[in-house]
């Protein structure tokens, strides 16, 4: 017995030695990601559709507003793979600058309500008692407005102050580029959208605030944002950034609706909802030209979701093994 328990000795020391050395935060997530297959086929994706966004118009010979004359209502070919429309523009560049659209109001959007919901939920959560009481008061009222509604509301009421702001105001003249109706989105996304970023944050805050290591940066000194900004919001960065990546899908959707409305991107200018939109009156007869825009907001809101189901697990420290 005794020399068995003597034999065991360095296979013990031995998986000691073996076991994994202590990782950082980012390195731990990333491997956890990696495994995620389904995250990481949805990360690819979203990366081939960003190049085929941004880098596709810059490749293709025509334009989005090119009309080309005799190519009316073409059906897919070799010379355009998407078809079409009726006016003889090429759908294939049509739907790069459509994705393009949702792509940026995506992106721009989730950081505007990552920047908002951020310093309110921090606050918030920070200040606590009366002031959280009502801050949180304020979020469940906008929580209680119907979403869609206000933002048709909000877009069609400061739309027309925007033209003319943008048209003769200088300091803004470069926002012509992308047009009133992007502006009025960003602005209306900026209103609402921050509200569930923001009871995250205030959540983490809370649990947050109670630990030792902010009681001793306190005792050395450090008060209001430089205690929420050094201290508090880097140890919520997994929740913020799962958080941000899962806002992106909802805007996608809430421009293409609004888009397919009519009240979203002004023409000439494509996105993926007008394309959709455009195509409902011919869809029997040219079906390609519902099929391919509509393709893409699915592929793109689906990527997104996954990605961020699988970011959100890998950033989560309970999912440790």
């Amino acid at each position: 017995m005794k020399k068995s328990k003597m034999q065991d000795l360095p296979n013990n020391q031995a998986a000691v030695n073996e076991s994994p050395e202590d990782v950082g935060f980012w390195t731990d997530s990333w491997r956890r990601l990696r495994k995620n297959k389904i995250a990481m086929v949805s990360l690819f994706v979203i990366i081939i559709m960003l190049i085929f966004a941004f880098a596709g118009p810059y490749i293709s010979k025509y334009t989005y507003d090119e009309q080309i004359r005799g190519s009316e209502s073409m059906a897919p070919c070799l010379e355009h793979p998407f078809g079409t429309d009726k006016l003889g523009r090429d759908l294939l560049v049509r739907c790069m600058i459509g994705s393009r659209i949702s792509l940026i109001v995506g992106l721009v959007s989730a950081i505007i309500t990552m920047i908002i919901g951020c310093l309110y939920g921090a606050i918030s959560g920070m200040a606590g008692g009366k002031v959280d009481t009502v801050m949180m008061r304020i979020v469940d009222i906008i929580y209680s407005i119907p979403e869609i509604l206000i933002i048709i509301v909000i877009k069609m009421v400061i739309d027309e102050p925007l033209k003319d702001l943008i048209a003769n105001v200088a300091f803004f003249k470069p926002l012509q580029r992308i047009g009133s109706s992007m502006v009025a989105l960003f602005f209306v996304y900026g209103i609402l959208y921050w509200v569930g970023m923001a009871r995250i944050v205030r959540g983490q805050i809370l649990q947050l605030k109670e630990m030792e290591y902010v009681t001793a940066a306190k005792a050395l000194g450090a008060r209001g944002m430089k205690l929420i900004n050094h201290h508090l919001l880097p140890n919520c960065i997994g929740p913020i950034i799962s958080t941000m990546m899962l806002q992106i899908p909802s805007a996608i959707f809430t421009e293409a609706f609004l888009s397919f409305l009519g009240i979203g991107v002004s023409a000439p200018m494509a996105s993926l909802g007008s394309l959709t939109s455009d195509a409902l009156n011919g869809f029997r007869t040219y079906p390609y030209r519902l099929l391919f825009p509509a393709a893409l907001i699915s592929i793109i809101i689906l990527a997104f979701n996954l990605f961020g189901d699988g970011l959100r697990d890998a950033l989560d420290p309970k999912m440790k093994k």
